[in-house]
């Protein structure tokens, strides 16, 4: 199945997150103590906390590949939504420790200007993490994972907080050097907020929360198909990268099974060719040309 062979493939981006990730958080650890740079440390931890996200990705890709079982009949496919939702408490964690850490450093300050070195160190790994985003970008877009795409989208922040840290470690080294501490208390801030919106989107996808803008396009797909007369109801939800849509519509009362079955899956080719990681459930009703409510107001008229 198409499906878990992307998952598959999704692999490989979280593996060079992960790997990107453990060399540059030891690197900016390193540097950041050495080089006596509070900024630099921070987007170390930062990047630690990336570690456990892209383990958790990884860990949830591969949960997911698991087939259907007698207690999961639609798959494992959100496990990795599970997952995020873990990782996305851990990374609070870190990011209130860089806020307390970077706050006893503005109570009791350090007066040590940070190397030149931290700065081109956060420049690199800026740099890096760039390249890295848009390899999981494009490899997200060939896959089409929302898992990996929202992986990419950290791998990019991580590269604009390496840029403002950059920036921080040079106007210490120019003689403001509370600059580089609040930069740590932000990066810290950052976090929080990177992790709040890891966890939002995953409370969202395990509530069947889904995209109204996506349902108006499907309706109007299905408006459109040859043999439907009216929508009476539709329904999605999202299972990691797989989506679940549930229609319900009205035909020609006289026609026989066989011309209605053929309607219905006219319907799943449409959908599916608009997502083609879509399941499909086609309910089926004659068309009446009074509604319920007005048949029963005609009777009790009777």
């Amino acid at each position: 199945m198409e499906l878990y062979t992307n998952l598959r493939a999704g692999e490989k981006g979280a593996w060079v997150s992960i790997g990107t990730y453990l060399f540059l958080s030891a690197m900016k650890l390193i540097v950041g103590y050495i080089g006596g740079s509070e900024a630099l440390k921070a987007d170390g931890l930062n990047n630690t906390t990336d570690i456990i996200a892209s383990i958790a990705v990884l860990i949830g890709l591969k949960i997911s590949q698991r087939p259907p079982d007698e207690n999961h009949r639609y798959g494992h496919l959100r496990a990795e939504t599970v997952a995020s939702l873990v990782a996305s408490f851990i990374m609070v964690v870190v990011g209130i420790e860089v806020i307390i850490n970077s706050v006893m450093n503005i109570i009791n300050p350090v007066r040590e200007t940070p190397s030149t070195l931290t700065a081109y160190v956060a420049l690199g790994g800026a740099a890096i993490m760039y390249v890295v985003y848009r390899y999981n970008l494009a490899l997200s877009k060939k896959i089409k994972s929302s898992a990996l795409k929202a992986a990419a989208y950290d791998n990019r922040s991580d590269a604009l907080v390496s840029v403002g840290t950059a920036v921080g470690i040079f106007a210490a080294i120019f003689g403001f050097p509370i600059i580089d501490t609040i930069t740590a208390l932000v990066i810290g801030m950052l976090i929080i907020k990177t992790a709040f919106d890891i966890f939002w989107e995953s409370a969202q996808t395990l509530t069947d929360a889904f995209d109204t803008e996506e349902i108006e396009t499907l309706a109007t797909l299905i408006k459109n198909v040859d043999g439907v007369i009216d929508l009476v109801d539709i329904k999605g939800r999202t299972h990691g990268n797989a989506t679940f849509i549930e229609v319900t519509v009205t035909v020609n009362p006289d026609l026989n099974v066989r011309e209605s079955h053929r309607i219905t899956e006219k319907i799943e080719q449409t959908i599916q060719r608009f997502d083609i990681n879509c399941t499909v459930l086609v309910h089926i009703e004659p068309h009446e040309t009074e509604k319920p409510e007005e048949l029963k107001n005609n009777k009790r008229a009777d």
